[in-house]
């Protein structure tokens, strides 16, 4: 992997993530792209029939489903849903089983759209280093509902689920980079007072007691880190986190402009509901959807945030150089001849650096709104049924791009096993479109067979039918049949 300038090559930080299933490729391109490589006319037109029929189809499946998330979600819709509910005159009973049924729909389709559920470990590694927001941000839990989600996994268990899953979920699809170019004058000065610190730490020989304890309270199985280390594949791939705690100090990096690199979460849904109060019972479900939010950065999707203030170690500085001050000032002054430049200079120390310390949170406090307001306009792509709408479609691209890649690996190779399907598709996928995806090929497979083009021999292995007959198989859609009438009355 190619070094960032200015970045210690001994401390580059690489975090390993998990190839996903998403196929991030147009479909008209992975269409044409497929069709053009068929040799003969004929069969070319043939493919691109079925293409559209496969379409037609999977979407006409997914219709009802679609409808009734659709028609479940207005009634749990924060602006309107209320009245809805309120016509409806539903018992509370009724209610309760209603909302439940929307987040049952709703899982399905994330599940379908490859979108996963954020885990406790993912946080942490994100959390791990710092970005563009350098303060502590934190959820006002008490302005959250805890029972509709408690309830929800109660009754559909989810391996991993993060410890705050009673309250909001956070769900993740795709891997980006995100990189930022600037002096990051404070953020740099910030740096260097850690090194000092943790300088003093290694001289004192404090940082051996502090590290024994902190692996004392994080103690891991050396085994299972090895089965952890052991379990890296081909399924997954590696992104680099540059930061300026690992920059090399020179003056040329401290006084020059600086790049630093972040992965991103290419979409990220948030899935929430406010708490009720004494005076009103609150059914609304809210549902955020967000786009390249910075892994170190992800709380800025975070429902209900509390405004952020000083930290804990900013009032030990605070504090801490207060005192130092007055010791040192009341020591001049005991003196018999008290040296007042000392004292001067010892006073300007520690108001400078408590002005630094003051300062420099009033500019990461106007950072983060900068960030939350850009979240807002940039960053956030819908709310509500926006989302809901975009999912759907979602699903019906990828159902549909996976049956067409299968169904052409199967027309080119023919027969073959599910092992050599999967690899076929991925390779197929690499070296026409210079794309890498964990490719579904269980979930392609079940489709085709359902669409009865594609079966197996007496071994399991799959074959698919000729083009022509998958034709045939599939028949005229009733999209096609509109579509040949409308050009009749345009033609007439």
């Amino acid at each position: 992997m190619e070094q960032s300038q200015g970045v210690d090559r001994h401390k580059n930080e690489v975090i390993r993530l998990e190839r996903e299933s998403v196929i991030p490729i147009l479909k008209p391109r992975l269409i044409m792209t497929l069709a053009n490589l068929i040799e003969h006319s004929s069969d070319r037109a043939e493919f691109l029939k079925l293409c559209k029929r496969i379409e037609y189809t999977i979407r006409a499946w997914y219709l009802l489903q679609f409808e009734d998330l659709m028609q479940l979600y207005s009634l749990f819709d924060p602006i309107h849903g209320e009245q809805k509910l309120a016509q409806q005159k539903l018992a509370t009973e009724e209610i309760d089983v209603l909302e439940q049924n929307f987040l049952t729909y709703l899982f399905q389709v994330m599940e379908k759209s490859n979108f996963k559920i954020v885990t406790d470990d993912e946080i942490d590694v994100a959390h791990s280093g710092q970005y563009l927001l350098n303060l502590p941000i934190t959820v006002d839990e008490s302005k959250l509902d805890k029972k509709l989600l408690k309830k929800y996994f109660e009754e559909h268990p989810h391996d991993d689920l993060p410890d705050f899953s009673d309250k909001y979920v956070i769900f993740r699809r795709g891997i980006g980079i995100d990189r930022t170019t600037d002096y990051f004058v404070m953020e740099k000065v910030d740096m260097l007072i850690a090194r000092f610190w943790a300088y003093l730490l290694r001289l004192t020989r404090l940082e051996k007691l502090l590290s024994r304890r902190s692996r004392r309270r994080n103690k891991k199985d050396p085994k299972k880190e090895n089965e952890i280390n052991c379990e890296a594949n081909g399924d997954e791939f590696y992104v680099e986190r540059i930061r300026l705690e690992n920059m090399q100090l020179s003056s040329r990096n401290l006084l020059g402009k600086t790049l630093i690199q972040e992965p991103t979460f290419d979409r990220m849904i948030v899935v929430y509901r406010r708490a009720s109060t004494k005076s009103k019972a609150e059914r609304g479900i809210f549902v955020k959807h967000f786009k390249n939010i910075p892994m170190a950065d992800m709380e800025i999707v975070l429902p209900e945030k509390k405004n952020p203030g000083l930290t804990p170690m900013d009032w030990v500085k605070f504090l801490g150089s207060a005192v130092v001050g007055l010791v040192a000032v009341v020591s001049s002054l005991e003196m018999p001849t008290a040296d007042w430049w000392v004292i001067f200079a010892v006073l300007s120390t520690v108001i400078g650096y408590c002005a630094k310390t003051y300062f420099t949170f009033q500019q990461n406090l106007a950072q983060y709104q900068n960030l939350i307001t850009q979240s807002m306009y940039d960053k956030q792509l819908d709310s509500g049924k926006g989302t809901l709408l975009h999912l759907c479609d979602d699903v019906i691209q990828q159902e549909v791009k996976e049956v067409i890649v299968s169904f052409f690996i199967l027309m080119e190779q023919g027969k073959a096993t599910r092992q050599d399907l999967d690899q076929w598709c991925e390779e197929l996928i690499k070296e026409e479109f210079g794309e890498e995806c964990n490719f579904d090929v269980d979930d392609a497979v079940e489709k085709l067979e359902k669409l009865g083009i594609v079966n197996r021999d007496s071994i399991g292995r799959f074959q698919c039918v000729g083009l022509k007959r998958a034709n045939e198989i599939i028949g005229t859609t009733t999209e096609e049949l509109v579509l040949k009438a409308r050009q009749g009355n345009i033609t007439s």
